[in-house]
Order: C-alpha cells, then sequence, then structure tokens
C-alpha cells in the first residue's frame, strides 16, 4: 500500500516534470541553436539581438526589443508559424494573419480597412493634375479579392473596390483628369480563364499588366504593341508576398513571365537608375539574375527605386512620366514601345518635387498608377507637389 501511495504521488508530479523539461530544454535549444539573418521564406531581415544599456533596460525598450527577436529565432520557427497557420484555419478562422487562404491555390489580402487614406490621396492627386500643364492620367489595379471573388472563402470581409473607383472617378473629373477604370476589363478578362494576378503574391501577373496596358494605351490615344510581339518566358519557383505573410508553406509556387520585345536589345534600350546623387546605367528592361533570389519580382527594372527612366531609341513617342508604385515595374516595359522615355518616380523614395521634375523633362504625359490597397494606405503621395 505504501509504495502504491508514492507512486501516486510521484503520478502527481509527472506533467510538472514534463513541463520543466520541455521549458528548460527549449531555452537551451534557443541558445545553441544557429540564428540566421533572413529568412528565406518570408522574405525579411529578422530582428537582431537589441542593445543593452541603461536606458534600453529602465524604459522597458530592450524587453519589447528581446520578444521580438525571440519570437524570430525560436528555433524550428518556420514550422511553428506553418502549423498555426493550418491550425487557425482548420478551426474556422480562415485570414487570421490577414491572407485568406482560398481556392484554386490563391493566397489574397484581406480589404484594407475602411478607415483608409483614399480620399487624403486623391485630393493630393487632383491638386496636383489641376497646378500642372501637362495631361494626367490615373489607373488604379483592383483588388485581387475584388476580381478573383469566385474563390474566396464563403465567409470573408467585403471588397469596397466599387465605391472606391466610383469615388476616384468623380473626384478626378472635377480636375479634368482622366481616369482609367479597369474593373470591366478584368472581368471580362478573369471570366474568361486568364490569370491576371499571382496566386501567391499581391501583384498582377505579366499578363494583367498588359491588360491594363491596353486599356491604358487608349486613354492615352496610343496603339498597344499587339501580343503576338512578344516572346513570352516563364520561370518557376516564385513564391510573392501574400505567400511569406500568411505561413500557408504547403502553397504551390507561382510561374512568373516575362514579354520580351525582340525589337528592343542593349543596342536600343537604356535604362538609368536614380539614387540620391548616384546613377547606374544598363541595357536591358529585365534583371535576370534576381530569378536566382528569394524575391524574384524585382527581376522587372530591378524593383523599387527613387528614379528609374527607361529609354528606347526605336520608339517614336515622346516622354511619359509615371508616378507610381511596384505595380508599374511590369508595365513599364510595355510603355516603351510607345514612348521613348519612360520616367518612373516612385514617391516612398523620391524626395524632390516632381513638379519641377516635369517642368525640367517636359513629358508629353503624367501618369498615376497604383494598385487600389496600396494607394488607400500610402502615406507619401500626399507630398506630391
Amino acid at each position: 500500500m505504501h509504495f502504491a501511495d508514492n507512486r501516486s504521488k510521484i503520478g502527481r508530479y509527472i506533467p510538472a516534470l514534463v513541463f520543466l523539461v520541455f521549458i528548460y530544454g527549449m531555452a537551451v535549444w534557443f541558445l545553441f541553436s544557429p540564428k540566421l539573418e533572413y529568412s528565406s521564406s518570408e522574405k525579411r531581415y529578422l530582428e537582431k539581438f537589441p542593445d543593452i544599456s541603461a536606458d534600453n533596460v529602465l524604459n522597458g525598450n530592450f524587453t519589447t526589443d528581446f520578444e521580438k527577436y525571440f519570437a524570430d529565432h525560436f528555433p524550428n520557427r518556420n514550422l511553428w508559424v506553418g502549423m498555426n497557420a493550418y491550425y487557425t484555419l482548420k478551426t474556422g478562422n480562415n485570414g487570421a494573419s490577414g491572407i485568406y487562404s482560398c481556392s484554386n491555390g490563391y493566397l489574397i489580402n484581406k480589404p484594407v480597412s475602411t478607415n483608409n487614406n483614399l480620399n487624403k490621396n486623391i485630393t493630393a492627386i487632383t491638386n496636383f493634375a489641376s497646378a500642372i500643364d501637362v495631361p494626367v492620367t490615373v489607373m488604379f489595379v483592383p483588388s485581387t479579392g475584388y476580381i478573383a471573388d469566385d474563390v474566396l472563402p464563403k465567409f470573408h470581409d467585403k471588397y469596397n473596390d466599387d465605391e472606391y473607383f466610383e469615388n476616384t472617378a468623380n473626384a478626378l473629373s472635377k480636375s479634368g483628369a482622366d481616369f482609367v477604370d479597369l474593373r470591366n476589363s478584368f472581368k471580362n478578362e478573369y471570366k474568361n480563364g486568364s490569370q491576371l494576378y499571382y496566386k501567391t503574391d499581391h501583384h498582377w501577373t505579366t499578363l494583367g499588366a498588359y491588360t491594363a496596358y491596353t486599356e491604358l494605351c487608349k486613354k492615352l490615344g496610343t496603339t498597344p504593341a499587339d501580343k503576338n510581339k512578344f516572346n513570352i518566358a516563364s520561370y518557376d519557383g516564385f513564391y510573392g508576398t501574400t505567400y511569406s505573410s500568411s505561413g500557408f508553406w504547403f502553397t504551390p509556387p507561382d510561374k512568373i513571365e516575362i514579354w520580351n520585345n525582340p525589337d528592343n536589345t542593349y543596342e536600343n534600350i537604356k535604362v538609368k537608375i536614380t539614387e540620391g546623387t548616384k546613377s547606374n546605367e544598363y541595357n536591358s528592361m529585365y534583371f535576370y539574375n534576381h530569378l536566382e533570389e528569394d524575391d524574384k519580382y524585382p527581376v522587372f527594372i530591378d524593383g523599387n527605386h527613387a528614379l528609374t527612366e527607361i529609354t528606347n531609341t526605336n520608339a517614336k513617342g515622346g516622354t511619359i512620366v509615371l508616378i507610381k508604385d511596384s505595380f508599374s515595374h511590369c508595365l513599364a516595359p510595355f510603355l516603351s514601345d510607345n514612348y521613348s522615355r519612360i520616367i518612373l518616380v516612385d514617391m516612398r523614395y523620391y524626395k524632390i518635387s516632381v513638379s519641377d521634375l516635369i517642368k525640367q523633362e517636359k513629358p508629353e504625359q503624367v501618369a498615376v498608377i497604383y494598385g487600389i490597397d496600396n494607394i488607400a494606405t500610402d502615406t507619401d503621395i500626399v507630398w506630391l507637389k
């Protein structure tokens, strides 16, 4: 009886012992496991160990920063992130990370909050359009969830693209700027089986960019290059932004396509990229080295830069300035068939007066091109002057 009592007492402590072994085991694992600087699956640099100083410790910054560091470097972090993503999905919480797991392999951002900057940013654009002497055309890219609504989960938040596009059109009409409304053309193309957006990324595909290019040309009064003019090369293994933020690691990758006009060679194409006072020149609009990296989208004009200028000595048109986000990166090469100079301005990095740039470059057209979600949440275009 005494032996049985002892076994009963020991049994009561087993859960606590297992818990302690787990906690201390994980602590040892964390201390001795290698600390990576970069997460290839999440496509971001991980938190560094915080500075230890009296000020940081006393004001609580060290504790906050260490929690971020610990979360980023937890052993087998990707495994736990993935397990959590699929657990929340199975328990009915689709979109817990801000991204819906949809049918047909799509990972789609949830709608942006209705408490956003769209009206303020549209006002900045209309004021700018009224202040310059160059025609301005605005084109916003519909959200993936609005166009591909048939793949969304049964229960999802409302995409407000219709309201946003109508409000934009009304505001722009008063400033004299033109507006390219892509909703109908994209809906029709998508219903016909065209993949206009990546399944693992928030950007449009090259086909989506070409579809928008043809609509933009109508407003600009120029003829779009025929689709058959391009040599299309497809590259496997593209995982984009929605994949890296979701934790749904079993999602198949996308293909990324480059539509190259064989008439464009190193002899007639020049790309000048400027950051601050430093400029570099290249002879291609496609930077193939990025196809070997985790983030493949910068294959188009080398990604985000303050100022990028594309020159095509074969094109007969003049100059167009694009005030843009990253959606324009795979669109700009199409416009090189219509304009001899394309100047891309990224307001996130360009801190000089755009009006002064326009006075200096004397373009025939100005276009403002953003994804609708980006323009609704952007905080930089208000400085457009």
